[in-house]
């Protein structure tokens, strides 16, 4: 099943979408709700980011390509990590499915598109084995982690190289019933395929990294876990229109504009 964040009529809820036609919820989807008897086309609503996550969780580097074609761009040997480590990412940069993001006018040009899978927790968890991780999961959703690579490497923090207004495009919606084993992620830059991987290729699983946070931090209904990316972007340019495809989950699209 396909839920949205919608807002019409100056109301924003959640709605399970069934074709092109919202069935709009009282609640959240993960927790207690009942149909409203609200119906809407798609069309005449405006899709919001899914979610607004109370805590909003990042893997770090978790596929092999991605570890081995940024180190080549930098010149040095790829590291490959240990163990499953998480990071954090910031509300205010998230937008929804066709916003606009804003590259900031004196950032430089080297801003990068990351096309990832989204894990939406949808039970409170707390120390789970990884036989029981996927347990807690709700359902999945697209993100395209944006990055300021020159800020990303010369800050102490991510706090603008990952975290500026806009640059956390997530959505359309949450799906409850994917095939991560035949997934595959495809991004596009103007409508020409720019990469494309299998989205479960990754270093470590989701259950490999819910069984070790969960083993510190309490997960609750509603956070997000962004699984990482592979392969490397081209510098996005002023007018340049991302699709972020995870097969059988749908397309984030988002166009990339620079301040004046």
């Amino acid at each position: 099943m396909r839920w949205v964040r919608f807002t019409t009529q100056g109301r924003t809820s959640y709605g399970s979408l069934d074709g092109t036609t919202v069935r709009e919820i009282s609640g959240a989807p993960w927790g207690t709700h009942e149909p409203t008897g609200k119906t809407y086309a798609l069309n005449d609503v405006t899709l919001d980011v899914p979610v607004i996550p109370p805590t909003f969780y990042a893997a770090g580097i978790n596929y092999a390509a991605h570890i081995r074609e940024m180190a080549e761009k930098r010149g040095v040997q790829p590291v490959f990590p240990e163990k499953a480590d998480i990071g954090y990412r910031a509300n205010n940069a998230l937008i929804a499915h066709d916003r606009d993001v804003v590259i900031p006018k004196d950032a430089t040009e080297k801003i990068n598109y990351e096309g990832e899978l989204v894990v939406v927790i949808g039970k409170q968890a707390k120390h789970l084995s990884k036989a029981d991780a996927m347990s807690c999961i709700f359902g999945y959703t697209i993100g395209n982690d944006v990055s300021e690579r020159t800020w990303q490497r010369g800050d102490r923090t991510f706090w603008r190289g990952k975290n500026a207004d806009t640059f956390k495009p997530m959505g359309p919606w949450i799906d409850t019933d994917v095939n991560l084993d035949a997934m595959q992620t495809i991004v596009r830059v103007n409508g020409r395929e720019d990469l494309r991987f299998k989205t479960n290729d990754v270093i470590f699983d989701i259950p490999t990294y819910i069984e070790a946070m969960t083993r510190y931090l309490t997960l609750y209904p509603g956070d997000v876990i962004w699984m990482g990316t592979d392969g490397t972007s081209p510098d996005l340019r002023h007018g340049d229109v991302v699709e972020v495809e995870l097969t059988g989950l749908g397309v984030l699209r988002n166009r990339f504009v620079r301040a004046t």
